[in-house]
């Protein structure tokens, strides 16, 4: 567990020190620190030495993301720190857990919850929600549940964490009181608690009232279409101005500020029909780009919608791989063969869905894709099959 924790660590130290090199090479000035408005166009930064100093600019980009959410469960911090875990915190552990208590099915619960099972922990993840990824279609969730099932994971739905206790004399399992669907009460025990239910925008040291920045009720910086907020001047860009919070959203999110601000001769760009993909990372992967069925139908209630699913168990590469596990599902409009939106949860669905997405891109219709000819034996020689299944 330590070399794959010296391993994550020379990676981000790549990252950081290359973007920093970069970044100087092009002539700014990085302050290391935390800051705050004064005015609309002044900021104080108490630096890392805890020196104060005061900068001041014509134009301001607010890109200070989120952070894990701390879960509102009594007894937590009752919980020795380090058996007390978020998405970051996790990452620099030396040993596997013995069993790992997860709070929340989405994407990062889902994620590490299959690593440390994969790496030997005993994992039990409890879902407030009815399903698991609750952004997604009902029979995706489904599936993926029925995956990590197959892998040993226990998963709890319906069901709230009420409060946690340490281990009790001779044990090194604490106690997790959770209330399961039919109101009743139980207790389930693991060495270590991963809360993974959520994420806070780094707003709160901002004092962006003293610069006159509206904010969200979720505390989220509020920004129009072209990523400017309520203060001329002040854009902001990545996880802080709310969903989707993806790093590819952030790369995007500059791109249409660079192009605006830099470019202003040019046609603005925005975020109005920006076309979403992002994937989950268990194995298998769940890839997805643009609507969900059950958004496609209240977004478009005149239209025509149409589904094609089928099992990755009739793709013959999956069945060469022996990855055969989960299903891709499209969404379409059923007069004009318009691609909606597309979901793969099998054998590297983030790639495949790539493929759909450039023909959503293209504005290419499903027929194109049930038409072409792709290599076999490919993942993307699916695309020729899944048509058949549109109901």
């Amino acid at each position: 567990m330590k070399k794959v924790r010296q391993r994550k660590r020379d990676i981000v130290d790549s990252f950081r020190s290359g973007g920093e090199t970069r970044t100087q090479s092009a002539g700014v000035d990085i302050l290391m620190g935390e800051a705050h408005f004064i005015d609309s166009k002044k900021l104080s930064v108490k630096m890392n030495d805890d020196s104060i100093r005061a900068v001041t600019a014509e134009h301001i980009f607010i890109n200070t993301g989120e952070r894990p959410s701390i879960p509102q469960l009594a007894g937590l911090e009752s919980i020795p720190a380090e058996h007390r875990l978020d998405s970051t915190t996790i990452q620099e552990l030396d040993e596997v857990p013995l069993s790992l208590l997860v709070l929340g099915g989405g994407y990062i619960g889902l994620e590490f919850g299959q690593l440390f099972r994969r790496l030997g922990s005993q994992v039990t993840i409890v879902q407030r929600s009815s399903q698991l990824l609750p952004r997604e279609d009902p029979d995706i969730a489904a599936s993926m549940l029925d995956i990590l099932r197959e892998d040993g994971i226990k998963v709890h739905l319906s069901t709230t964490a009420v409060s946690i206790s340490p281990p009790p004399a001779g044990s090194d399992a604490m106690r997790l009181v959770i209330r399961v669907p039919d109101g009743t009460e139980q207790t389930i025990s693991g060495s270590h608690l991963l809360s993974a239910a959520g994420r806070t925008p780094n707003t709160d040291m901002l004092n962006l009232q003293a610069a006159g920045i509206s904010i969200k009720p979720s505390a989220h910086v509020e920004v129009n279409e072209r990523l400017e907020t309520s203060v001329p001047g002040i854009w902001a860009l990545g996880d802080v101005k709310g969903p989707p919070a993806f790093t590819h959203i952030s790369y995007d999110d500059f791109r249409i500020i660079q192009r605006n601000v830099l470019e202003p001769h040019l046609p603005p760009l925005t975020t109005k029909d920006r076309i979403v993909p992002y994937v989950c990372y268990t194995d298998p992967q769940m890839g997805h780009v643009g609507l969900h069925e059950y958004e496609a139908r209240k977004q478009f209630p005149n239209r025509k919608i149409q589904t094609a699913k089928m099992p990755m168990a009739y793709v013959a590469r999956a069945l060469e791989t022996d990855e055969s596990r989960g299903l891709m599902k499209a969404v379409v409009d059923g007069e004009t063969g318009e691609i909606l939106g597309f979901t793969c949860l099998g054998l590297e669905g983030g790639e495949l869905m790539s493929v759909v997405q450039m023909a959503m891109m293209g504005n290419v219709p499903w027929q194109r894709l049930r038409d072409a000819v792709w290599a076999h034996p490919s993942l993307a020689e699916s695309l020729n099959n899944l048509w058949g299944f549109l109901e």
